[in-house]
C-alpha cells in the first residue's frame, strides 16, 4: 500500500497536489516559500529556519547542497534556484557571454535572439538553475541611466519583438523542458523614466502614458507565455511598483490573465520602510506587498518575521498568503521541481558551458550587432592597394575583457564584490587579439592604451601618439567602463571619461587615418574627434567574440549590417533624444543647438549601398478591423552582397490626443546580392495603428494617415506615400 502523501503523486493533477501540500503546511512554512534570498548568506538559517522556497546567486554544486538541504525539510517541497543570466550564464566562469541587450537588438533578428536565449538556458540548466531574470523590457528615455544598455533601445514596438524572442528561448518547449529555464519580464514597469537619469528615482508617468508606452512589450511578453514579472525600484505618482496593486494584479493578473508569478527585485519591500518611508515597519510592509500582488520578495529575510507579525497583528489574513503560495506551489509542480529538483550535472557542463557551438552563435551575434556608423572610404581595409606595413591599436579598451563584456558578468561587482574571480582570459578574443590574428602578413600591430577611462591621467598619450604616427592606420577603441555601469551607477555626463578625450584629440592631430570603435554600455556625446574619424563603428558591449567581429569588418571580411535602435546625442542636454517624440512644440531647434541625433534610431550604414523605390500602396482604403499592406522595392546598388534591415514606420495624421510623429510598425531583415533588387511585403494590422485616447482607451481611430519605409528612422532614409483607414 503506498502511504506516500497525495502531493508526491506526480500522477495527480497539479491543483489537487497543491491543495494537499498546503493543508499540511504551517504559517512559518508558508511565510518561507514568498521568499527568495541570497544564497551568498547563511544558507542553514535560509533553507533551515525559514524553508525559503527560492534562491539566487547559486550553481553547481552549491545549487546542488542547496536543493538536497530543501528536500531534506519536513516537507520535502524543492527549492527553486534561480540567477541573473541577462545576456548570457553570467556568473559561471568561462559560459557563453554575448553582446549586452544593447548590443544584440542591433541586430534587429528576433531568431537569433532566441537563439542565444536558448543557448544561456542550456547552459544555467547544466549548473543547477531553472530560472533567469532576463530580459529587460524597459524603454530607454535618459541616456544617463546606468542601466541603458540593459534594455533592448528606444521603440516599444521592437522591444516586444525581441522580448518575446527571447522568452521562447528561455523557456523552450514548456515547464517541463529539461534544458529551459523560466523567463522574467523586467522592470515592470517604467522603471527607465527617470528623473535625472538617477537610478529608482521617482518616475513621473501618468497611466495613459504608462499603457501608451511602457505596458506594451510587457503585455506582449504575457501573452507569449512568459512565466514570470520582475518588479522595478520605482514609485509612480506616489506608489511603489511593489506597492502598485493596480499594476500588479488588476492590469497583470486580471486583465492579461497572467498565471506566472510576481517577484520583487533586491530588498523591495523592505525599501517601502527604509527608503520610500510609506510603511512604518515591517509587519505593514508585509501585508502590503502580500495585497499589492507580489508573490515572491526577493532579498528581504526579514519578511519571514514581518509576514507572520502581519498575522497576529490582524493586517493580513493567513487565507491571503494562502493564494499566494498556491501561485508559487503550481508553478514549481509544473516545472516538474517534485520528480526532478534540478541538480546539476557535470557531464553536462562539460558538454556545453562555452562548447564550440556556442562559440560560433556567440560569434555571429557579434557579427550581426555591429553598427558601422561613419565610412569616409577607409573601410574595408583590406580594399587598399597599398599594403599595410603597421596597425596602432590604440585606446583604453582595445584590450579589456571586462570593458568588452560589459555589466552582469563575472567581474562586473555583482557576484563576489568587483574584485571576485573573472572570465578565463582564453574565453575572450580582445580587438587587439581579433586585429593581430587578421592582419595580413608582413603588417606589424602595436598597442598602446594611451589612458584610462577611470582617471584623468594623460602620462601615457605622448607614446600612444608615437606609435600612431609610425602607422599607416590608427584603431582607436574608447568607450566606458563597469565603473560607470548598472545599478546606481548613472552618470551626471555622457562625455568620454577619464583621460580618453585628449587622447582622441591627440590622435586625430597627427593626421594618421583613423577607425574608432565605441565599446560602452550606452550612447556617448562624442567629441569632433571621434565624428570626423575616417571610420566609426559602435559595437557596445560586444561580449567575449567581440575583438573578431570587429577585425573582420575592419578588414572586411564582414560587411556590416547593425542597425541603432538608440539614438545618440550631440550634447546631453538634447535629452531625451528618441525618436517617436509626441508632436507639439515652439520651432525645431534649441536655440544654441539642434535638436536632431548625431546618429539616429534605425542607422547604420554598409560597404554597400541600398536604395528604395516604387512604394505602393495596396490597400488605400483600411477597414478598422481590417489589414494595410504595402510593397516597395529594395536595389542593392553597390558591389558587394549585404544584409538590409527594411523599416516600416505609420504616421496618424490627425489624432484625438497627442501621439507620437511616427512609429515603427514592422521590419524585415534583407541579404540582396549586388546589383539584385526585391519587392518586400509588409502587412500590418488595423490594430496595430491604434493609440491611446484621453480617456485611457485603446482606439484606432479613422482618417488619413501616411507609411515610411527606408534605411533609418530619418525623413531623408524614407519614401512615403499616403493611405486612410475607414
Amino acid at each position: 500500500m503506498n502511504d506516500a502523501p497525495l502531493y508526491r503523486d506526480a500522477k495527480q493533477p497539479v491543483d489537487r497536489r497543491v491543495e494537499d501540500l498546503l493543508r499540511r503546511m504551517t504559517l512559518d512554512e508558508k511565510v518561507g516559500q514568498l521568499m527568495q534570498l541570497d544564497a551568498q548568506g547563511d544558507l542553514e538559517d535560509a533553507i533551515g529556519r525559514m524553508k525559503v522556497g527560492s534562491l539566487l546567486h547559486c550553481n553547481g554544486k552549491d545549487a546542488d547542497a542547496a536543493i538536497r538541504r530543501a528536500l531534506g525539510t519536513r516537507l520535502g517541497i524543492p527549492v527553486l534556484m534561480a540567477d541573473d543570466g541577462i545576456h548570457g550564464h553570467s556568473f559561471w566562469a568561462g559560459a557563453t557571454i554575448f553582446p549586452t541587450q544593447l548590443g544584440m537588438a542591433c541586430s534587429w533578428d528576433p531568431g537569433l535572439l532566441e537563439r542565444v536565449a536558448r543557448v544561456t538556458a542550456i547552459e544555467m540548466r547544466a549548473t543547477g538553475l531553472k530560472w533567469t531574470f532576463s530580459p529587460v523590457l524597459c524603454l530607454t528615455r535618459d541616456l544617463r541611466w546606468g542601466r541603458v544598455g540593459e534594455t533592448f533601445g528606444e521603440d516599444p514596438y521592437l522591444i516586444g519583438e525581441l522580448a518575446c524572442a527571447m522568452v521562447k528561448g528561455y523557456q523552450g518547449k514548456g515547464l517541463d523542458d529539461p534544458d529551459a529555464v523560466l523567463a522574467t519580464a523586467k522592470h515592470y514597469a517604467g522603471y527607465s523614466e527617470t528623473l535625472g537619469g538617477r537610478d529608482a528615482s521617482e518616475a513621473n508617468i501618468s497611466r495613459r502614458y504608462l499603457r501608451s508606452y511602457f505596458l506594451p512589450p510587457f503585455e506582449r511578453a504575457a501573452q507569449s507565455g512568459c512565466m514570470a514579472f520582475m518588479t522595478g525600484y520605482q514609485s509612480m505618482d506616489g506608489i511603489p511598483a511593489t506597492a502598485n496593486r493596480w499594476l500588479l494584479t488588476e492590469v497583470l493578473k486580471e486583465e492579461w490573465g497572467f498565471k506566472g508569478i510576481v517577484v520583487t527585485d533586491w530588498n523591495n519591500v523592505a525599501n517601502l520602510v527604509l527608503d520610500q518611508k510609506v510603511c512604518k515597519d515591517m509587519a505593514e510592509a508585509a501585508a502590503v506587498a502580500v495585497r499589492s500582488g507580489n508573490d515572491l520578495m526577493m532579498a528581504t529575510p526579514q519578511f519571514y518575521e514581518g509576514a507572520q507579525e502581519a498575522v497576529r497583528r490582524g493586517l493580513l489574513a493567513e487565507p491571503e498568503i494562502d493564494a499566494v503560495v498556491r501561485r508559487v506551489l503550481s508553478l514549481k509542480f509544473s516545472l516538474g521541481l517534485f520528480e526532478d529538483p534540478g541538480y546539476s550535472s557535470e557531464q553536462r557542463i562539460r558538454e556545453v558551458i562555452g562548447c564550440a557551438a556556442h562559440r560560433d552563435l556567440n560569434l555571429e551575434v557579434a557579427r550581426a550587432s555591429l553598427v558601422l556608423l561613419r565610412n569616409d572610404g577607409l573601410l574595408p581595409l583590406a580594399a587598399g592597394a597599398a599594403p599595410l606595413r603597421r596597425i596602432a591599436v590604440i585606446g583604453p579598451n582595445a584590450d579589456d575583457p571586462i570593458a568588452q563584456l560589459g555589466d552582469w558578468s563575472l567581474g562586473s561587482g555583482q557576484m563576489s564584490g568587483g574584485n571576485g574571480p573573472q572570465h578565463p582570459r582564453s574565453s575572450i578574443v580582445t580587438i587587439v587579439d581579433g586585429i593581430r590574428e587578421l592582419a595580413p602578413a608582413g603588417c606589424e600591430v602595436v598597442h598602446a592604451a594611451g589612458c584610462s577611462v577611470v582617471s584623468e591621467d594623460e602620462s601615457g598619450i605622448a607614446a600612444a601618439v608615437e606609435l600612431a604616427r609610425g602607422a599607416d592606420v590608427v584603431v582607436l577603441v574608447v568607450g566606458d567602463r563597469i565603473e560607470f555601469i548598472g545599478e546606481t551607477k548613472s552618470t551626471a555626463t555622457l562625455e568620454l571619461m577619464g583621460g580618453q578625450r585628449a587622447l582622441a584629440d591627440a590622435i586625430a592631430r597627427t593626421g594618421v587615418p583613423t577607425v574608432v570603435v565605441l565599446v560602452n554600455s550606452k550612447p556617448l556625446v562624442l567629441p569632433h574627434s571621434v565624428l570626423g574619424a575616417a571610420a566609426l563603428f559602435e559595437a557596445f558591449n560586444p561580449g567575449m567574440m567581440g575583438g573578431r567581429a570587429v577585425a573582420e569588418a575592419i578588414f572586411g571580411q564582414l560587411n556590416p549590417s547593425g542597425k541603432l535602435t538608440i539614438s545618440f546625442p550631440y550634447h546631453v542636454g538634447q535629452q531625451p533624444v528618441f525618436y517617436n517624440q509626441a508632436r507639439g512644440q515652439h520651432g525645431s531647434r534649441y536655440a544654441d543647438l539642434t535638436q536632431e541625433p548625431a546618429f539616429a534610431f534605425g542607422f547604420g550604414l554598409s560597404y554597400t549601398r541600398f536604395a528604395y523605390a516604387d512604394l505602393k500602396v495596396l490597400t488605400p482604403s483600411v477597414a478598422r478591423d481590417g489589414t494595410a499592406s504595402f510593397e516597395v522595392t529594395v536595389t542593392n546598388t553597390g558591389g558587394r552582397e549585404g544584409v538590409e534591415i527594411v523599416q516600416l514606420y505609420i504616421e496618424d495624421l490627425v489624432t484625438s490626443s497627442t501621439w507620437a510623429l511616427k512609429e515603427l510598425k514592422a521590419f524585415r531583415r534583407l541579404t540582396l546580392a549586388a546589383g539584385e533588387a526585391r519587392t518586400v511585403r509588409f502587412d500590418v494590422p488595423a490594430s496595430e495603428l491604434s493609440l491611446l485616447d484621453a480617456e485611457g482607451r485603446r482606439v484606432v481611430e479613422p482618417g488619413d494617415f501616411r507609411v515610411h519605409i527606408g534605411a533609418s528612422s530619418r525623413p531623408e532614409d524614407l519614401v512615403s506615400a499616403g493611405f486612410a483607414v475607414a
